[in-house]
């Protein structure tokens, strides 16, 4: 099964989908970490819902998706880029203790301190252009319900999601409702009932049958009285941008006092990618060259490598 995220339209309404479903790329991710299986759960659903809202980026960048909570879950990270490579992480707190079965709640909102985020990083940015990061409370009971409530917070767009994950596959299923032409004005009764006739159908859809079920066999079962326009498919694949240079960046940083400090009391800084979990070493001499020169600062908001 080839990794593919499927675009298309109904005709004659104002509606857009898309179907993804990933294997070989979530098991790339999965290999590299060992999760909890509630976390697994939870990122994979995330990887799925980045690469849905990815597709349709209108700028050569990434979309970054964060988690950020107060409970056994403090981070979880999705990037995905324009042309739908896309990378995943997740951190626990020390010592923390997963149940199988442990909610979204449970696992990043337990005081009602977690926060979601969408960054929007271009990869070319012109003079004066910087990403932009969307930031809010964690508004709902799932990864789905929390990116809805947010679409229309942030977009004024009416999006709804179905997704799931296991230790196989991630999948995903977008509605989104398409804003009038020359602006946004109150819909007419013909849209908001090609709609909701919409979101009833996707709304059958069981979360096992999301999982079991290819995504061209989906679309027919929920759909198959609709007309619709399908669009070439596309790949989504693991990729990780990092580099030398850009943990080179990442520590210069830090600061040259901090550096100098921790070189005096280890000898050399061992930097390990927080998502594929390459290794970079770095002595003396090395973070001495660091700061011979001006290096370019990645501005990308996402968690950088961890020291040790």
């Amino acid at each position: 099964m080839t990794d593919t995220l499927q675009k298309f339209m109904f005709d004659n309404t104002p509606v857009r989908g898309e179907l993804v479903e990933m294997s070989d790329t979530w098991r790339e991710i999965l290999s590299r970490r060992d999760y909890p299986r509630a976390v697994r759960s939870l990122l994979g659903e995330m990887l799925s819902a980045a690469a849905l809202l990815s597709a349709n980026l209108k700028f050569n960048g990434a979309l970054v998706m964060q988690i950020h909570g107060d409970g056994p879950v403090s981070l979880l990270v999705v990037e995905c880029d324009a042309d739908l490579k896309v990378r995943a992480t997740a951190k626990l707190a020390e010592g923390a203790v997963v149940a199988d079965d442990a909610t979204l709640t449970e696992l990043v909102n337990r005081n009602g301190n977690g926060r979601f985020a969408i960054t929007l990083d271009p990869k070319d940015k012109l003079p004066g252009q910087q990403a932009y990061q969307g930031i809010v409370p964690l508004d709902g009971a799932s990864v789905a319900v929390v990116i809805e409530n947010y679409m229309m917070r942030s977009e004024q767009l009416d999006t709804r999601m179905w997704l799931a994950a296991d230790d196989q596959v991630s999948r995903g299923l977008l509605l989104q409702k398409l804003p009038g032409v020359g602006g946004v004005h109150a819909p007419s009764e013909d849209t908001l009932e090609a709609w909701d006739r919409t979101v009833m159908l996707a709304s059958t859809l069981r979360t096992d049958e999301l999982l079991s079920t290819d995504i061209q066999t989906v679309m027919r079962r929920l759909f198959w009285e609709e007309t619709i326009r399908v669009f070439d498919p596309l790949h989504p694949a693991f990729h990780c941008s990092c580099n030398r240079e850009r943990v080179g960046n990442m520590l210069k940083m830090l600061g040259r006092e901090e550096i100098d400090s921790a070189i005096a009391e280890l000898g050399h800084l061992g930097i390990d990618c927080d998502f594929c979990g390459q290794h970079y070493d770095f002595d003396k001499v090395d973070c001495a060259q660091l700061f011979a020169a001006e290096i370019p600062v990645d501005a990308l908001q996402t968690p950088g490598p961890s020291r040790h």
